[in-house]
């Protein structure tokens, strides 16, 4: 049973330390173009809806570009075209404000430069909250004391307090007392 317990526990640690990491921010496709420099880059990979979204990609090769595809969130069609940085294809769409949450594949498909019908994929992470603004936010500190009616140990009134502590006494002194009186058969 001792061992039961422990495999449990280790299981629901490892599950719970994996929920924990986040969604990666490239993914493999099916023909292995999602491998080291050449997925599909989703920036930010964490969206609220009608924010707008950068994807990138190197497995166009040199002066290669791409048509996106971001349908599945129902952002449509998209160009990636040659970026600023060599080998690398940058477009960008807008989440519509109606995307419900969850997680999107994003796809490229390569055209030109020799990578024609490369395909590339990537996760979007739609969210309701914005992980920035949760991130920004600061908690706020309870200030003053529990108002309970009789007073608590910070209360403003010491003589309250020890009133309660008093009352509390009494009571606990006489269910003792009815509780000894009930087991030595004692009538009330």
């Amino acid at each position: 049973m001792r061992k039961a317990r422990l495999l449990t526990t280790a299981a629901l640690a490892v599950a719970s330390a994996s929920l924990l990491v986040p969604p990666a921010a490239a993914t493999a496709s099916a023909d292995g173009a999602g491998s080291a420099g050449g997925g599909l880059e989703v920036r930010p990979a964490t969206v609220m809806p009608g924010d707008a979204v950068t994807v990138s990609t190197t497995a166009c090769g040199s002066e290669g570009a791409a048509s996106g595809d971001a349908s599945a969130v129902g952002a449509g069609m998209f160009t990636l075209t040659p970026g600023a940085q060599k080998e690398k294809a940058v477009g960008e769409f807008k989440v519509p404000p109606s995307a419900q949450p969850g997680t999107y594949e994003i796809v490229a498909k390569c055209s030109g430069s020799g990578a024609e019908g490369k395909e590339t994929a990537g996760d979007l992470v739609v969210t309701i909250t914005s992980t920035a603004a949760a991130r920004e936010e600061q908690p706020v500190a309870p200030k003053g004391y529990v108002k309970t009616g009789v007073g608590g140990a910070l209360g403003p009134d010491p003589v309250q307090t020890a009133a309660g502590v008093a009352a509390l006494a009494v009571a606990a002194a006489g269910g003792t007392w009815l509780l000894h009186r009930r087991a030595r058969g004692d009538r009330i």
